[in-house]
Parts: structure tokens; sequence; C-alpha cells
């Protein structure tokens, strides 16, 4: 008998993408740097923060963490692109009520993915969240899933 479903989060359980696009070009264009929304989704997108922006040239750790901050900041701004997966919520919560536990794990920034389920009413309706913050390595690391 199944114990337990685990939901990834971006991309599964909401589509985050336009918001975390949105939130990155705001950052960038705060800090002069002109980035188009394609080019960031065809060449970067999903692509860690500090790498990505290493590989765009800002070389400046102190630049990196102060554009990586900013585009947390901005990210609620464009939470009304931010959609959650009606048939895959629904599916959970009705495996929660026959007693079954729903966790979400992510290796995205514990804060943008607390903020965006709370943007979206789902935040009490989890029986744990694991993100970023619990794990040394991101995926496609097994780390997350093997907590």
């Amino acid at each position: 008998q199944i114990k337990l479903i685990i939901l990834d989060f971006d991309g599964t359980l909401a589509s985050t993408a336009d918001a975390h696009t949105k939130a990155y070009i705001s950052a960038l264009q705060e800090s002069g740097i002109t980035f188009s929304e394609e080019e960031y989704r065809s060449q970067f997108f999903g692509v860690r923060c500090s790498e990505f922006l290493q590989t765009i040239g800002v070389s400046n750790r102190e630049d990196r963490e102060r554009i990586r901050l900013r585009k947390i900041e901005l990210y609620p701004t464009f939470f009304n692109t931010v959609r959650l997966n009606e048939p895959l919520w629904n599916f959970a919560q009705d495996f929660r009520a026959n007693g079954g536990k729903v966790w979400i794990v992510s290796t995205g920034q514990k804060d943008n993915i607390a903020n965006a389920m709370h943007y979206l009413g789902i935040d009490e309706d989890v029986d744990g969240l694991l993100t970023s913050v619990d794990v040394a390595e991101p995926k496609p690391s097994p780390e997350a899933f093997l907590n």
C-alpha cells in the first residue's frame, strides 16, 4: 500500500516558469544587464543562480549575491502568473483524505517555494516540505529523495 506521495514543486505541482523568468529579467535590468525572456528561457532556465550569473559575466561574488537576493524579492510580484496543477493537487488531497502523506521535495529555494505555496493557498495542506536548505546536492542528485 502506498503511504507517501512526493511531489516536485516548480513545473510539476505549480507552473512557476513565468514568475521566475520575469523576476530574473527584472533583477538583471536593475543591475544594468539586458536579457530577454526568450534568451533566458532557451539558454539558462533551470541553471543554478550563481552558475547562470557567472556564465553571463557577473564575476563578482557580491554582485551575484545582490542580484540573487533581489530576484527572490521580486519573485512574489509575479505570482499572478503562477498556476497550480489542479488535477495533481486534487489527487494529492484525495490521497491525504484517505490517510496518505504528501510531501513537496524540491531543490528550489525554500523561501520561493513557501511564498508560492502561500499565494496558492496550499501551504497548510502538505505533510512536509524539503528544499535546497535541506540537502547538499541539487537535482539530479537523488539526495533530496533519500532524506
